[in-house]
């Protein structure tokens, strides 16, 4: 079950060219991502992002990362877990998911895995949890 993580690093880099991530303009309201694409967004787009109704914070850092702080009514599914792809199977594939990590790594593995199953498209948070608290951005 470790190869999972392999894997999913193996996936991302072979979508990479199927699907690009998208930069709202800075200041620009956010927008629901384009079908099969991924909007990378600011700490402060990811904000609003966050706001927007039905929208799900998905955080795929550690337990322990976790509950060092994240954002507020995140949800944690840690990427390198092996039940990952177990759990993002329960998650309800019409939704809007936000994701982050500590830096942006882990996000994007896990956007192109939701791009891969079919989910809406996702908003990845830029320098993930570190961009957020760089912003001066709450957390729990």
């Amino acid at each position: 079950m470790r190869a999972l993580p392999a894997a999913l690093v193996a996936l991302t880099l072979a979508l990479t060219g199927c699907s690009a991530a998208t930069d709202p303009p800075s200041g620009a309201t956010v927008e629901s991502p384009a079908p099969g694409t991924v909007s990378l967004l600011s700490a402060e787009q990811f904000a609003q992002a966050a706001e927007l109704p039905g929208v799900v914070l998905l955080d795929v850092r550690t337990p322990a990362e976790f509950a060092s702080g994240h954002i507020e009514s995140a949800v944690n599914i840690d990427l390198n877990a092996p039940d990952f792809t177990a759990r993002i199977a329960e998650l309800d594939p019409s939704v809007t998911y936000a994701v982050y990590c500590r830096s942006g790594n882990r996000s994007a593995t896990a956007t192109s895995y939701l791009l891969q199953q079919n989910f809406a498209p996702p908003y990845e948070l830029d320098g993930g949890i570190v961009a957020w608290q760089s912003a001066s951005l709450p957390v729990v």
